[in-house]
């Protein structure tokens, strides 16, 4: 859903759910304009293609210039976050999985790591307890986001016990994610 969300506001439109309850199943609206204010153009791939909504985020300057490592097993959220970044001057790496995530933070030491909780295979859980049994010079210390669809308060706390820094629910606003980044851009976990 959060992609989705994400598609739909990239084209200008919003997307609402209303449900009648428990087991009654739910019903999505999107709307999109008729019209685009964006030209067309054929030889722009779409991952050059900038989405409308990243011109009214807020990118915060103190997060110019700052390494950020996502690691999800969706290339498509990968991708929607490394534009997002990337588009506020962030330098960015991605990893598909928790193994090659703990692999890329030895080797880079990015500022900061953002991780999705369910993977297959290694979870996030799982991850965030080897990056904080790495030692500092490694990567252990490395401030983590955990951007995930477990939104429950015990997902929460089950995200900052095991070594997250922070904990966000999918979806998330652009700019809300952005100053969180910047908020916790060059600040060590707690251990």
């Amino acid at each position: 859903l959060s992609i989705v969300k994400h598609l739909v506001e990239l084209h200008g439109g919003i997307i609402t759910a209303h449900s009648e309850g428990e087991g009654k199943g739910a019903t999505f609206s999107v709307q999109l304009p008729l019209t685009t204010t964006r030209p067309v153009n054929a030889g722009v791939r779409p991952r050059e293609a900038r989405p409308t909504e990243l011109h009214t985020m807020v990118c915060p300057p103190s997060l110019a210039g700052k390494h950020v490592l996502l690691v999800d097993d969706e290339a498509d959220t990968r991708e929607m976050l490394q534009d997002m970044l990337e588009s506020c001057g962030v330098r960015v790496s991605v990893a598909a999985s928790a193994a090659e995530g703990l692999e890329v933070l030895k080797r880079s030491r990015p500022d900061v790591l953002v991780s999705d909780i369910g993977m297959p295979g290694e979870d996030g859980y799982t991850f965030i307890q080897k990056v904080r049994q790495l030692p500092p010079s490694e990567g252990g210390l490395t401030p983590a986001v955990a951007l995930t669809a477990y939104a429950r308060w015990e997902d929460r706390r089950q995200a900052l016990v095991a070594g997250f820094t922070q904990h966000v629910s999918k979806p998330v606003e652009p700019t809300e994610l952005l100053l969180l980044l910047a908020s916790v851009a060059g600040r060590p976990a707690l251990s």
